[in-house]
């Protein structure tokens, strides 16, 4: 049950942090993607789902490079240049997390039935107006990793994440391709974009509802460098608890 309730604890602690401070104004631009090595029939075997202050924009089967919906968001954007680019980005990057995914599964779970990759990529704007960018790594939807692609600071935040931090902390060429994504990429999508979008989110009504990913807050990787006296904090809370 310790485990539990340190699970819960961090879980309740992290919005605290995260939120705290953040202006009303401030945008971020999040791309969901999930690696499923063995698809249904059917099934694609890489998704991303982009969002827009957690308002779902696309929806894309990388593997087979289709479009499958597209929001009133992206309607408005499509036409732009860094669409396409986006489009081939995202598609580039689904290769490489299928590629990786032999090396990263956790030892305990290889040849132990279905197993599904979701990593999630963030970027945002602080209030000072400097911008930065992080990626969540996770197995059947349990957050493992956590890497801050500003500093190139990783936080293993479950076991299973233990075999990918280890591979990929020693993998410049990986290391690069996320932070190069995440700072470069994703930073120029989201200044493009949001010049069409702003007026849009303004006056937009709820979220759009999102699937299933990672166990994390929507923003759960902004200032990463928080994750460490969350976790302190939580383990104090579950000594109190027990």
């Amino acid at each position: 049950m310790g485990g539990f309730k340190t699970s819960l604890g961090f879980l309740v602690l992290l919005p605290i942090v995260l939120f705290s401070g953040t202006s009303s104004d401030a945008h971020s631009l999040s791309y969901n993607i999930t690696i499923d090595p063995r698809p249904r029939d059917g099934q694609p075997w890489c998704e991303v789902q982009g969002e827009v202050d957690q308002k779902v924009f696309l929806s894309y089967d990388c593997g087979r490079a289709k479009i499958k919906s597209i929001s009133p968001l992206g309607e408005e954007v499509k036409s732009m240049n860094a669409w396409e680019t986006q489009i081939n980005t995202l598609k580039d990057t689904g290769d490489l997390l299928k590629e990786q995914m032999p090396d990263v599964t956790p030892e305990k779970h290889i040849d132990k039935g279905p197993l599904t990759l979701q990593a999630r990529m963030t970027c945002w704007r602080e209030d000072n107006g400097h911008t930065s960018a992080s990626w969540e790594f996770g197995f059947n939807g349990q957050l493992c990793l956590l890497f801050d692609s500003e500093n190139g600071y990783w936080t293993m935040v479950h076991s299973k994440g233990r075999r990918m931090k280890e591979k990929w902390e020693n993998d410049r060429a990986v290391m690069d391709s996320f932070k190069k994504v995440s700072m470069g990429d994703c930073q120029r999508w989201y200044h493009t974009f949001l010049v069409r979008w702003e007026k849009m989110l303004k006056t937009a009504a709820s979220p759009t509802e999102a699937p299933l990913r990672v166990n994390s807050t929507a923003t759960a990787t902004k200032h990463v460098t928080c994750i460490l006296p969350v976790l302190l904090s939580s383990f104090i809370i579950t000594v109190f608890l027990g």
